[in-house]
C-alpha cells in the first residue's frame, strides 16, 4: 500500500502525463516523494512517451480496475525508457561507424566496428570479414543511386512506436521530429546492417555447414541463428539419408508434373487467343518501335554536338585509313589517291620557305669560303708575328699584311658582282647558252659522282687537295640540304671505292698510308657542318682536363727526370749532383721518379676513362655521313680481302672514327675549335700534353696496341688497353650500323623532278675556269666515249674561257697597269649557278621516258582532280560533263594566279604551262597518247589498269609531305649552321683586333727605342739617357764556384779568375745587360730576358750558352738574378 506522500507524487505524475508537457513530467518524476530512481534529465521526451503509452494501454485495458500509473509502473516504464535510450546509441554507434568505414573504404577495419557495435558478438565471424564488406558496400551503392540529395539526419524507430532522431554533423539526438529534418538516406540503417550480416552469416554457415570442424560447429552455434540453423542441419540430414531414393523420385516427378502442366495451359491460352496475341504483338511492336524512334530522334538532338565530333572522328579514321592504304599499301586504289592529290599544291608558304632557305644557304656557303679565306690569313699573320719576334722580318711586314685583314674584315675588299649586265649573264643569246651549258654541266657532276670520282685520282695528290677543298664542296654547297649532302655521301662512297679498288694493295694500306677520300672525308665532317658535333662529343670532357689546374701527366722518364732535377737546383740556389742527361732507364731508377711516373699514370687512366665514357655514350651525336661512310670503307676492304677478320676491319673503322676524326680535336681542341678560346690565349703545354697523353692511350685501345719497346714503363696499362678496345669494338661495329642514304634522306632518280625549287650553287669563276680545265686536261680518262654526256658537254662549251671573258667586255682596263692583279681579284667572284639537267623537259617536246612520265603525271592529276572514277581506264574512256569542265576551267584559273607569285627560279617549264590550259578532254586525250608511249618503254602496262603510274603519283604525296618535314629541319639547321659561323667570324675579328693591338704596341716602342729584345751581339756600349739599377759585378771563378757557369770554351779554369761578368738590370722590366771582360777589356754585351730563361727552365733546358762559348745553368742563372735584383 502507497504512503501519501507517494500517493499525492503518482497523482502530479499523472496529471504531467495527461497534460502531455515532457518538463513537467520530469519535474513530477524527480518529486523526492515520488522517489524514482535513474531518471536522466536529458531524456524527459521519451520518458513523457513511454508513460503515455504505458497510461493509454492502461486506460485501453478493460480488465484494469485502476486507470492510473502507479510508483512501480511509473519505475518500470522509466527503466524501458532509459533501455531504449542505450539502444538507440548502440544502434547510432553500429550505424555511423559502419556508414564511415564503408565511405573510407577501410575494408580491414569492418570486422572490428562489427564487433565493437553488434548486440551479439558471437554473430561476427572473422572468416566473414571480406563477405561483410563486400554485401555492406555494394548495398549501400545501391541505396546511394536511388538519392537525389542528402541530408544529415538518421532516424530509429523502437517498438514501432517510438521515433529516435540523430544527426551525424552535429551529434545532436532527438525523440522528437526536429525542424528542417532532412534524413541520410544514402546511409544503411541499423536494421539493414543487422539482416546484411545475418544473411552473410546464415549463408557462410549453411555453405560451410556439411564440412566444419568441431570447433567450427561450435562458433556456429554460438550464434543468433546458430541453434535453429545445426537443429535444421541434423533434421535434414537424417531425413536425407534415410529418404534419399524417394526424394529422388518425387523431385522428379514433381518437376515434371509442373512444367507439363504450365506448358499445356500456355499453349491453350495462346490457341485460344491467337487473333488477340496477333494484335496485342503488332501494336506492340508498333509502339516500340514508335518509341524507340522518337526516343532516339530526341538523343539525338539532345547530343547534336556529341554527334558531329563522332561524326568528325569517323571521318578522321577514315581520312587515316585512306592514308595509311596510301603510304603502306603497294598498290594504292585511285580513290584514295584522288583524295590526297592537293597536297601537291604548292602554297605562298612552300615559296617563302624555299626562297628563305635559298637565301640561308647562299649565305653559309659565303660565309664559310669567306671564314677559310680569313681563317688562312690570321694563320700566316701568327706565322708573320713570329717571324717579327725572331727578327727575320720587319715591322713593316707585318703592318702590311694587317691592313689586307683589316679591309677584309671592314668589307673593303669585297668586289661587286657586276656580271648581272655584263658577262657570262648578260641578256645575249650566246652568253645564254654557254651558262645554261655550264649549269648543265655541274648538274652532271653533282648527280654522277664517278666523273669527279675519276677525275680526283688523275690529279697530283697537292692538286687534289686543292680541289676538294674549293671547288667540290662548293659544288655541294658544303652538304647545306638533304639533296646535296645526300649527293655528296654518294661522291665519297663512289671515290672510296674507286680507290680501294685501285690503289689499297694490302688492308693496312688504308692504315698507314693517307687516303685520299679519307682525308676529305673527315675534312668535311671536321668543317662548318660538324664542328658542332665534336663540340658536343668532346668539349666538356677536354675543357675539365683543361681547367683542372692540379692535373699533371707526363709519362716521359727522362722528362720527369729533369723536371724533378730543377726543382731541386730552383728550391736550393745549389747545383744538383745528378747527371742532366740520362737514358729512360736510369731514370726509371730513381724511386722520386717512379712515384711521379705511377701517380701520372693513375691520373692517366682516370681521367682517359671520362673522355671514354663520352665517346661511346655519344654515338648518335656522330654524323650520318661520317657513320655511312665508315660502313662503306668496312664494306669495300671486306669485298677486296674477303679473308680480313672482323677485328682487321674494325682496327680500320676505328682508324678513321677516332685517329682521323676525334684524336686531332682532343690533341689540339683550340685547333679544331672544341673550345672557345679568348683572343691570345692559348693552352699552356702542361694542358697539351695532358690532352696528348689521353689521346695516345686511345690511339693505342682503338688500334688494340700495346705498348711495348720504348714504351715499356707504360705497360701496367696494358690490361686497361685490352678492356677499353673491347668497349671501341662494339661502338666502331654499332657505328656501322646505318642505313643506306636512299632510306636516310627519302632521295631517289625522281626526287629533282618533283622538287619546287631548282639546286643553286654559288661559285667563284677562278673555279668555274680551274673545273673546265681539268675537265678538258682527263677528259680521256673519266669520259673515254664520244657520246658520252660530260663529252658532249664539254664539246658544247669548247675552249677553256678567260676571266677576261667571263666578265665581259669593259671589265677592266685594258691600259690598267696592274691588269694581271686587278683579274686575279675578279676571278674570286662568286656567281649563283641554278643547276639543270640537259635532257628536262623543252618546246613541249618530252626528250625521254622520264621526262614523260613527270608531264603525263602532272595531267593526270589535273584529270582526276574534277573526275572522280574507280580506276584510270573509267575516267580516260568516260566523257567530262559541262560541269565538269567548268571546275577544271576554275581550277586552272587559281593555277595560274598562284603561277603568276611564283619565283622565277621555280616556275614550271613552257610547255608545262601550256598543258595546264588544255580543255579537260584534251588532256585525256594527250594522256592516252602518252600512256601508249611509255607502255612501249615498258614504263606502265594497260593490263593492270595503269596502276604504275598511280603508285608514282602515290610516291610523289609521299615524298611531299616528307620533303616539306625535311625543308623545314633544313631551315633550322641553316639558321644553326649560320650562327655558329657568325660566331666564329666574331671570333676571328677578335683575332683581328688583337692583332692590331700588339702592332700597335710595337710601333709604340719602335718609337719609344729603336732596339729590339731579344739577344744582342753588337759589342757596343749602353744606351745613353738610361737610368740602371747598380750593376752586380762577378768573376768567372765565382760564378763557377756557385754552379752558375759550367765551362767557357777554349779556356782552362784557372784562366777563369781573369774574366768577370757585368749584369746590369735595364729600364725594361726584366731585361738585363750582361758584359764580360777579358783582363779588364771589355770583350761582347749580351742582353737577357728573364722570360726567355723562364722559358727555357718551362720547356727542360738546363744548360744555355751565351756569347756563343760560355755555358751557364738556366735554373741557378734565374735564381741569381731574382736574388740579386728582385729579392727574392
Amino acid at each position: 500500500m502507497h504512503s501519501f506522500p507517494g500517493v499525492v507524487a503518482v497523482g502530479y505524475i499523472n496529471e504531467a502525463i495527461d497534460e502531455g508537457n515532457p518538463l513537467r513530467t520530469l519535474e513530477t518524476l524527480l518529486l523526492p516523494t515520488a522517489n524514482i530512481s535513474d531518471v536522466d534529465p536529458a531524456h524527459a521526451q521519451h520518458y513523457q512517451d513511454v508513460l503515455y503509452h504505458a497510461k493509454s494501454q492502461k486506460l485501453g485495458d478493460s480488465e484494469s480496475v485502476s486507470k492510473v500509473l502507479w510508483l512501480d509502473e511509473i519505475q518500470q516504464a522509466v527503466d524501458e525508457a532509459n533501455v531504449d535510450e542505450d539502444r538507440a546509441k548502440q544502434w547510432v554507434t553500429l550505424v555511423v561507424d559502419v556508414n564511415q568505414c564503408l565511405e573510407g573504404k577501410k575494408s580491414s577495419d569492418i570486422l572490428s566496428v562489427l564487433k565493437s557495435s553488434a548486440s551479439n558478438a558471437n554473430d561476427i565471424i572473422p572468416e566473414c570479414a571480406d563477405k561483410y564488406y563486400d554485401a555492406l558496400v555494394k548495398a549501400k551503392e545501391l541505396k546511394s543511386e536511388r538519392v537525389s540529395s542528402d541530408g544529415s539526419w538518421l532516424k530509429l524507430n523502437l517498438h514501432e512506436k517510438y521515433d529516435y532522431y540523430y544527426n551525424t554533423d552535429s551529434k545532436e539526438s532527438s525523440w522528437v521530429t526536429p525542424e528542417s529534418c532532412l534524413y541520410k538516406e544514402s546511409w544503411l540503417t541499423g536494421k539493414e546492417i543487422e539482416d546484411i550480416i545475418e544473411e552473410v552469416t546464415v549463408g557462410y554457415i549453411r555453405e560451410n555447414i556439411w564440412s566444419a570442424s568441431e570447433e567450427l560447429l561450435l562458433r556456429f552455434q554460438a550464434t543468433s541463428s546458430g541453434p535453429i540453423l545445426r537443429e535444421e542441419f541434423e533434421a535434414r540430414k537424417s531425413f536425407l539419408h534415410e529418404q534419399e531414393e524417394n526424394v529422388v523420385k518425387i523431385q522428379a516427378f514433381w518437376k515434371g508434373y509442373k512444367q507439363r502442366k504450365e506448358y499445356m495451359h500456355r499453349q491453350q491460352t495462346f490457341i485460344d487467343n491467337t487473333d488477340s496475341i496477333v494484335k496485342i504483338q503488332s501494336w506492340f511492336r508498333m509502339a516500340t518501335a514508335r518509341k524507340s524512334y522518337l526516343s532516339r530522334l530526341q538523343y539525338f538532338r539532345d547530343h547534336n554536338n556529341e554527334i558531329v565530333k563522332i561524326q568528325s572522328l569517323l571521318r578522321a579514321n577514315k581520312a587515316r585509313d585512306d592514308y595509311k592504304t596510301l603510304v603502306g599499301s603497294e598498290n594504292p586504289p585511285l580513290t584514295v589517291i584522288r583524295k590526297f592529290v592537293y597536297l601537291l599544291d604548292q602554297s605562298d608558304l612552300d615559296f617563302q620557305e624555299e626562297l628563305e632557305v635559298a637565301r640561308l644557304r647562299e649565305e653559309v656557303v659565303t660565309k664559310i669560303r669567306a671564314n677559310q679565306q680569313l681563317e688562312k690569313d690570321l694563320n700566316l699573320m701568327d706565322i708573320k708575328i713570329g717571324l717579327l719576334v725572331k727578327n727575320r722580318i720587319t715591322l713593316e711586314d707585318v703592318i702590311s699584311h694587317s691592313k689586307k685583314l683589316n679591309k677584309k674584315k671592314g668589307g673593303e675588299m669585297e668586289i661587286l658582282n657586276n656580271t648581272d649586265n655584263q658577262g657570262i649573264k648578260s641578256l645575249s643569246k650566246e652568253r645564254r647558252k654557254t651558262l645554261e651549258t655550264y649549269q648543265q654541266l655541274f648538274y652532271l657532276l653533282q648527280t654522277n659522282p664517278l666523273y669527279l670520282a675519276k677525275l680526283i685520282f688523275q690529279m697530283p695528290q697537292n692538286k687534289s687537295t686543292k680541289f676538294m677543298d674549293t671547288v667540290i664542296f662548293t659544288l655541294y654547297n658544303y652538304a647545306s640540304n638533304q639533296r646535296e649532302e645526300y649527293l655528296l655521301l654518294k661522291l665519297f662512297k663512289t671515290a672510296l671505292e674507286e680507290e680501294i679498288k685501285s690503289k689499297v694493295d694490302q688492308v693496312q694500306d688504308i692504315v698507314t698510308g693517307n687516303p685520299t677520300v679519307i682525308k676529305m672525308v673527315v675534312s668535311f665532317n671536321r668543317g662548318a657542318r660538324g664542328q658542332n658535333t665534336l663540340r658536343q662529343l668532346l668539349a666538356p670532357v677536354v675543357k675539365e682536363i683543361i681547367d683542372d689546374k692540379s692535373l699533371i701527366i707526363n709519362t716521359n722518364p727522362v722528362e720527369v727526370y729533369k723536371a724533378w732535377v730543377n726543382q731541386l737546383e730552383t728550391q736550393t740556389g745549389e747545383a744538383s749532383k745528378l747527371p742532366y742527361d740520362v737514358t729512360t732507364e736510369q731514370a726509371l731508377t730513381y724511386p722520386e721518379v717512379k712515384n711521379k711516373l705511377e701517380a701520372s699514370i693513375e691520373n692517366l687512366r682516370r681521367v682517359t676513362d671520362k673522355v671514354l665514357n663520352s665517346i661511346i655514350s655519344s654515338l648518335d651525336l656522330l654524323p650520318y655521313g661520317l657513320r655511312y661512310i665508315a660502313k662503306v670503307l668496312k664494306n669495300s676492304i671486306h669485298e677486296k680481302f674477303p679473308d680480313a677478320t672482323e677485328d682487321e676491319l674494325l682496327k680500320i673503322v676505328g682508324n678513321l672514327l677516332y685517329y682521323r676524326y676525334m684524336n686531332p680535336a682532343i690533341v689540339a681542341p683550340d685547333g679544331f675549335d672544341i673550345i672557345d678560346m679568348t683572343a691570345g690565349g692559348q693552352i699552356n703545354s702542361d694542358q697539351r700534353r695532358n690532352l696528348g697523353s689521353v689521346a695516345k692511350v686511345l690511339q693505342h685501345a682503338a688500334s688494340n696496341k700495346l705498348f711495348e719497346g720504348e714504351n715499356e714503363h707504360l705497360s701496367s696499362m696494358n690490361n686497361y688497353l685490352s678492356e677499353t678496345y673491347q668497349e671501341f669494338r662494339k661502338y666502331f661495329k654499332e657505328a656501322c650500323n646505318v642505313p643506306e642514304p636512299e632510306e636516310k634522306f627519302n632521295m631517289d632518280k625522281y626526287t629533282d623532278l618533283v622538287t619546287v625549287s631548282k639546286p643553286v650553287i654559288y661559285i667563284s669563276i677562278e673555279e668555274i675556269i680551274s673545273t673546265h680545265s681539268l675537265l678538258l686536261e682527263h677528259q680521256d680518262a673519266i669520259a673515254p666515249e664520244k657520246n658520252d654526256l660530260l663529252s658532249e658537254l664539254l664539246g658544247s662549251l669548247g675552249e677553256v674561257p678567260t676571266v677576261e671573258s667571263f666578265l665581259g667586255e669593259g671589265a677592266v682596263d685594258p691600259n690598267d697597269p696592274n691588269k694581271a692583279n686587278t683579274l686575279s681579284q675578279l676571278s674570286k667572284t662568286e656567281i649563283s649557278l641554278v643547276l639543270t639537267s640537259k635532257y628536262d623537259i623543252e618546246d613541249g617536246e618530252a626528250i625521254d621516258s622520264r621526262s614523260l612520265m613527270i608531264k603525263t603525271k602532272k595531267l593526270i592529276i589535273d584529270v582526276i582532280r574534277n573526275q572522280p572514277g574507280n580506276t584510270l581506264t573509267e575516267i580516260l574512256e568516260t566523257p567530262a560533263t559541262a560541269q565538269q569542265e567548268v571546275d577544271h576551267a576554275t581550277d586552272m584559273v587559281s593555277r595560274a594566279m598562284i603561277d603568276s607569285r611564283t619565283p622565277e627560279e621555280m616556275k614550271h617549264s613552257q610547255s608545262m604551262i601550256e598543258d595546264a590550259q588544255l580543255p579537260l578532254e584534251q588532256k585525256k586525250r594527250k594522256i592516252q597518247r602518252n600512256l601508249r608511249t611509255l607502255e612501249q618503254t615498258g614504263h606502265v602496262s594497260s593490263e593492270n589498269k595503269y596502276q604504275d603510274i598511280l603508285n608514282e603519283i602515290a610516291k610523289d604525296i609521299r615524298n611531299q609531305r616528307i620533303y616539306r618535314k625535311l625543308r623545314k629541319a633544313e631551315l633550322a639547321k641553316l639558321q644553326q649552321t649560320l650562327n655558329a659561323l657568325n660566331k666564329k667570324a666574331a671570333f676571328y675579328e677578335e683575332q683581328i683586333n688583337y692583332y692590331d693591338t700588339y702592332i700597335k704596341t710595337c710601333l709604340d716602342n719602335l718609337k719609344r727605342k729603336n732596339t729590339r729584345r731579344s739577344i744582342k751581339l753588337d759589342g757596343k756600349g749602353e744606351p745613353k739617357g738610361a737610368k740602371r739599377a747598380k750593376p752586380v759585378k762577378y768573376t768567372a771563378a765565382k760564378l763557377h764556384e756557385k754552379g752558375v757557369l759550367l765551362d767557357i770554351d777554349d779556356l782552362q779554369t784557372n784562366q777563369f779568375k781573369n774574366v768577370t761578368f757585368d749584369i746590369i738590370a735595364t729600364e725594361d722590366v726584366g731585361i738585363f745587360d750582361v758584359r764580360s771582360k777579358f783582363l779588364g777589356v771589355e770583350m761582347e754585351k749580351v742582353q737577357l730576358n728573364i722570360q726567355d730563361l723562364l722559358q727555357m727552365q718551362y720547356e727542360g733546358v738546363a744548360v744555355m750558352k751565351m756569347f756563343d762559348k760560355v755555358k751557364v745553368n738556366v735554373n741557378l742563372l734565374i735564381y741569381l738574378l731574382n736574388k740579386k735584383f728582385y729579392g727574392k
